[in-house]
């Protein structure tokens, strides 16, 4: 665990540098972000304290998601080599926890390659080619895909998805060298399922009786540290925050920070059903999604409303990514947004050398980018009417 950043002083302005990578580094000192652990819990309590002290009225929206697979470790030994392995979500239900030694081969650990696609979520593409290897009806399956980091990579599922009917187990694309066809190998697994398992979003209110409000949305959790990933949006987050009283004074004012992102967007699901003004009520909705201000980057996308993309074209014209309009931009979070009708959003969203990866720390972090995007997001909120 990273130790604690320096303190940044109370009155800082709220897009110095210093004080969004100090958001940034305090986001990474609370280790793995995955849904359900107390160690997500803990970053959502320190979200809460900081909008408390911007001065908005803070509250929780608790809401319960049907499972989550709690990893404790896991291991694949090849000779004297010892590797981690990461199970793709879902495991099956009699393999929670689970030892298994067996050739690497079709009917013992079946191998699977995939190319990168740089995408977040499993699909059924995805879903196809693993089927091939669970026809041959393997124990398992060790699954690599090509990430440039050479790092294990994993996708976001979605809580309707089935399990697999064995367990499948990322390997680094680094480590695959080492996965020979009729090698003996062992594989260990310790995790648990758990059900009904509890969530919250941290919700800050500005309500000034305008009628209209902004909402300003950003998401907690993920699969690891993962700090590059989330660290930007947050810290751009509180910083619409902190500058809500003076630099927004047109509106009403709404922040939601949600959780279970990475296990099927629970918390804007519930948000969207429970606590988000309407539509018609609606003037503008923005997004901190992922990957934001990171120095390898994939994809920086910089999405809007065909309504608001004259606007956001303007403030944006200096943070470099691919522009996305209209349906195109309901990326990530901003899916809910779009389907639930509202005509006024925008945000952005990314992907790095080091997204969705067990590597990925502050140091993957460009500090130079944090403040020209948190201020086109301020200066794009501003100018809404």
């Amino acid at each position: 665990m990273a130790s604690l950043p320096a303190p940044v002083p109370a009155r800082a302005d709220p897009l110095d540098t210093g004080r969004l990578m100090a958001d940034v580094t305090r986001y990474e000192t609370f280790g793995i972000h995955r849904y359900g652990l107390e160690s997500a819990d803990a970053t959502l309590d320190w979200i809460a304290s900081e909008l408390t002290l911007a001065g908005l009225r803070v509250s929780e929206q608790r809401f319960r998601m049907d499972r989550q697979y709690v990893l404790k470790v896991g291991t694949l030994r090849i000779g004297d080599k010892l590797i981690d392995v990461v199970p793709q979500w879902w495991p099956p239900e009699d393999k929670t926890s689970f030892d298994i030694t067996a050739p690497i081969a079709p009917g013992g650990l079946a191998r699977v390659s995939l190319p990168y696609d740089r995408g977040a979520y499993l699909n059924d593409g995805h879903r196809a080619r693993l089927a091939e290897a669970f026809a041959q009806k393997p124990q398992a399956v060790l699954l690599d895909i090509a990430h440039p980091s050479g790092e294990i990579f994993t996708y976001n599922v979605d809580q309707a998805a089935a399990p697999w009917p064995v367990p499948v187990l990322l390997v680094a694309p680094k480590d695959a060298n080492l996965l020979q066809a009729g090698a003996s190998a062992s594989v260990s697994v310790r995790a648990a399922y758990r059900r009904d398992v509890k969530g919250r979003n941290v919700v800050a209110r500005l309500d000034r009786g305008r009628g209209k409000w902004l909402v300003i949305s950003t998401p907690v959790t993920s699969w690891f540290t993962s700090t590059c990933e989330r660290g930007p949006g947050i810290a751009g987050f509180l910083a619409m925050a902190r500058l809500a009283k003076e630099k927004f004074p047109a509106h009403d004012l709404v922040f939601v920070a949600t959780s279970g992102h990475e296990i099927g967007h629970g918390g804007m699901e519930h948000f969207m059903r429970d606590g988000a003004p309407k539509p018609a009520a609606t003037a503008a909705w923005a997004h901190f999604g992922s990957s934001l201000a990171c120095r390898d980057p994939v994809v920086r996308a910089i999405n809007s409303s065909a309504a608001l993309t004259p606007l956001v074209d303007r403030h944006f014209a200096g943070i470099a990514g691919t522009r996305f309009t209209a349906e195109k931009a309901a990326i990530g979070e901003l899916r809910e947004v779009h389907a639930a009708g509202y005509a006024n959003f925008f945000g952005m969203a990314g992907i790095h050398k080091y997204f969705h990866t067990p590597a990925d720390s502050a140091a993957a972090v460009d500090p130079a980018l944090l403040r020209p995007v948190a201020k086109a997001f301020a200066d794009t909120l501003a100018a809404i009417r």
